[in-house]
């Protein structure tokens, strides 16, 4: 009688029970209708306002954002409108939420719709989110090049606004951060970290939880691919508490699978299996494809070290057909891996071999985008358009100063001949001798060119600089890659004339030692002083000729300096007739290099003062006075060497004046 009981229902109860549904459900209904008219009253408002930026739209729509049909009905209004961001934003919107169900190449289509329309409308951040947005859905599907190649465009629309906006600040840390994520692909971890530390930087500036959680796991990541097990725990367990903040599931699946392969890798398999079962019930939820792979994968792994290979095997094989419906290759290659270590436990060979092959044959599709020289080339193709134009324009214009040349000196050659056939022997003869001091000269000149733009000196000039770039320090890149170019374009410029003023010299010379510094790590002070009585601009002297001092200074005298590295060039005056260029630098001295020289196996080969000598000599002869160089050993009171000064003596008083 008592178990006929339990099975009675109370016919009160059940009245009360539809009473209470009927209440929820009524609540519901209502809850929606308020909803509803809440959007209609906000595409009502948005229409009227049309908004340009994105921040102002977001904040009408981001409660309605993962709501698909919401979305769809806001670019479809905005459309009809004409409207272009109201459309931009809700397709970005759908595509983000097809995206987190693993739907990735409608993601990436209707992301490339937002893109255009982000185009038309020339509306730089919404273009900026789009092809952030678009990277990350090629990121997911594990296909580096594109997602790096649109991530790298991103990136740069926004360093090109002066004053970025919050939203293009937050998207420079998206950029950086997905960087990051391909450079772990790739195994560069280090160069990872940088991108998550600068992304992470921007995020506590702005206070974005939802990004500080997103870094964190980052840098755990990296930390825990590098072996360092308690530094990748305590980055993950940081990324949980600001998931927990902001009440993300998808934050907390990913935090708990991270968590729990540091678990197995610690052999702490129980805590390993609770927490990845927790990640697998909230990854269903979601209904995210990418993490249920994941999660099945590792519920599968954890199973197989503590030895329960039935539930392994199931949970592995369920894994891998998801990872292999939404063609996610990182996913497929773990899954094969453990089924692999799995059939061999249990002796099934031939099952163990075939799961490795596949592994491998996938891994190997991944690991060709891995190769490091690949990286190199496509991180920096779109920085390398600047240079390259820069260098081609340099190409053409040296082409240019060619041509000229062959030009003069085909008319110089007829005008001989001409001259030769009129005035006669004796005119030839003193054409010839006058030939013979201009080749001469142009010799120097020629030498002189080519000890300014020796191969050694480009080389490793272009190579200080491609070093920038690849640490993706572009402001510095540019920086320097301006300052060569115009070092560059000054020698050639100078190479075609006899002499240059002094103000032109000296700017020349900041150049170089600008470009020269980069290869002692900035550590050289290099300080220019003219004293107040002296006009560079109405002094003339050889051009480049203080450069080869200066290149003694810095390689006899400062490069085997360890620190406190200067030079000190000064423009005085003490007579008249002379004004003094003085090149002081503060290193080993003369002796000491001399004996380094002599140890070296490879010595450097320096004819630049010889050729300055020669040019001087030559600029001297339209002057009533010889030009004088003076080097002089610089000792402290104990007698060591603290340096060499070199006094350069330049005409000023030229012959026609004395004349006149």
């Amino acid at each position: 009688m008592n178990i006929f009981k339990s099975h009675i229902v109370n016919p009160s109860t059940n009245f009360s029970l539809v009473i209470f549904l009927f209440f929820i459900l009524s609540f519901q209904i209502i809850g929606a209708q308020e909803n509803e008219k809440e959007f209609e009253q906000d595409i009502a408002n948005l229409t009227s306002l049309r908004p340009k930026n994105f921040a102002t739209i977001d904040s009408i729509f981001k409660k309605h954002s993962r709501d698909s049909i919401k979305m769809k009905t806001l670019a479809k209004t905005s459309k009809t409108i004409d409207y272009v961001e109201g459309e931009s934003y809700g397709l970005n919107a759908l595509g983000v939420i097809y995206r987190n169900i693993s739907h990735y190449e409608k993601s990436i289509e209707i992301h490339k719709k937002a893109k255009t329309l982000a185009d038309i409308s020339d509306n730089i951040e919404f273009k900026i989110i789009s092809l952030n947005n678009i990277g990350v859905a090629y990121r997911r599907m594990d296909l580096v090049k594109p997602a790096l190649d649109f991530h790298t465009k991103a990136l740069d629309f926004a360093r090109s606004i002066e004053n970025p906006s919050k939203t293009i600040s937050h998207n420079i840390a998206v950029s950086q951060n997905s960087i990051g994520n391909i450079y772990l692909i790739l195994e560069q971890y280090e160069l990872a970290l940088k991108q998550f530390e600068k992304s992470l930087e921007i995020e506590k500036s702005q206070s974005n939880r939802l990004g500080l959680a997103i870094n964190y796991q980052n840098i755990g990541y990296t930390y825990e691919a590098q072996g360092q097990l308690e530094d990748a725990l305590r980055n993950y367990k940081l990324s949980l508490e600001f998931n927990e903040q902001i009440n993300s599931n998808l934050g907390r699946v990913i935090c708990y699978n991270s968590i729990g392969q540091v678990y197995i890798k610690q052999k702490k398999y129980i805590d390993a299996k609770v927490i990845i079962e927790k990640a697998l019930n909230k990854a269903i939820k979601i209904n995210d494809q990418f993490y249920i792979a994941a999660t099945l994968i590792n519920l599968g792994w954890v199973q197989k070290e503590m030895g329960d290979l039935y539930a392994s095997e199931s949970h592995l094989k369920k894994g891998l057909e998801v990872a292999k419906q939404y063609n996610l290759n990182l996913s497929i290659v773990e899954a094969d891996k453990h089924l692999s270590e799995l059939y061999n436990k249990s002796k099934n060979y031939q099952a163990a071999l075939e799961h490795y092959k596949e592994s491998v044959a996938v891994e190997k599709t991944i690991n060709n985008e891995r190769n490091l020289r690949y990286v190199n080339d496509v991180i920096i193709q779109y920085e390398n358009e600047a240079k390259n134009n820069q260098i081609k324009a340099l190409a053409t214009e040296n082409q240019v100063w060619k041509s000229k040349l062959e030009r003069n000196k085909k008319i110089f050659w007829y005008s001989m001949l001409v001259l030769a056939i009129i005035v006669g022997i004796l005119v030839a003869l003193y054409r010839t001798r006058q030939l013979s001091q201009e080749k001469q000269i142009l010799t120097l000149e020629q030498d002189m060119l080519r000890s300014q733009m020796n191969p050694h000196f480009i080389f490793n000039s272009l190579n200080s600089i491609k070093l920038y770039i690849i640490n993706n320090e572009k402001e510095n890149a540019v920086y320097y890659l301006n300052k060569f170019s115009k070092l560059i374009r000054k020698i050639l410029v100078a190479s075609s004339e006899k002499e240059n003023s002094l103000e032109d010299e000296l700017d020349t010379m900041k150049l170089y030692m600008n470009i020269e510094n980069i290869r002692f790590s900035n550590e050289i002070d290099f300080e220019i002083s003219v004293d107040d009585n002296i006009n560079t601009a109405n002094i003339k002297l050889p051009s480049l000729v203080l450069q080869p001092f200066l290149e003694n200074a810095l390689w006899h005298g400062l490069s085997s300096k360890k620190d406190d590295k200067k030079i000190e060039l000064h423009v005085y005056r003490t007579q008249d007739d002379f004004v003094m260029i003085s090149i002081k630098d503060n290193g080993i001295g003369r002796d000491k290099s001399e004996k380094i020289n002599r140890d070296k196996f490879i010595k450097r080969k320096s004819v630049g003062i010889a050729i300055t000598k020669a040019r001087l000599a030559n600029f001297s002869k339209d002057y009533t006075n010889d030009y004088q160089i003076e080097i002089e050993d610089l000792y402290d009171d104990n007698k060591n060497a603290i340096g060499t000064n070199v006094i350069v003596q330049i005409p000023t008083r030229s012959n026609v004046l004395r004349t006149a």
